[in-house]
């Protein structure tokens, strides 16, 4: 129970180079993923847990070993945390930066596609904002964590616009 196969410091180091590979996987999987999970995203990720903890663990099962690692994980995390607090730089690299996905009542198509943003993911957060259609919306942006932020035009604008 208290008997490691591997030392100490491999723990650390798997820990860290696994952290590290699935903050720039799920990075790279767009902010859909992190914002708005499906089942099958949930799923992804329960499997993902599963997949790498042998490569975390070097098939050690100690009690030791294990702590070493969930100790790893959170100090990664906490100074991943300082490090987006403190830098612009860095928190734009980690998160990304916001995206604008409707302006002036006009869907930005590529964003949509870039996003893997669906017209019903759309349709949804229009709807969740009060508005029916896209025409409504002043601006609507994709924020870090993957939600919908929803700015409304004004009503008498947008009938105006619309000849109503």
């Amino acid at each position: 129970m208290f008997t490691m196969a591997v030392p100490w410091w491999e723990f650390v180091v798997r820990g860290i180079a696994v952290y590290a590979f699935l903050l720039v996987f799920l990075r790279i999987t767009g902010k859909r993923n992190v914002g708005q999970y499906d089942p099958f995203d949930l799923i992804l990720l329960l499997i993902l847990s599963n997949a790498v903890q042998n490569s975390m663990n070097a098939g050690d099962n100690s009690l030791i070993g294990g702590l070493i690692s969930a100790l790893t994980l959170i100090v990664s995390h906490t100074l991943l945390a300082y490090g987006t607090f403190y830098s612009k730089r860095f928190s734009n690299l980690i998160d990304g930066k916001p995206v604008l996905l409707i302006e002036n009542g006009k869907v930005n198509d590529k964003v949509m596609c870039d996003e893997l943003i669906t017209g019903n993911d759309l349709k949804a957060a229009l709807h969740q904002a009060g508005c029916l259609e896209a025409y409504e919306v002043e601006l609507a942006t994709i924020e870090t964590n993957g939600q919908i932020t929803i700015v409304m035009r004004n009503r008498d604008s947008a009938n105006k616009d619309e000849g109503v």
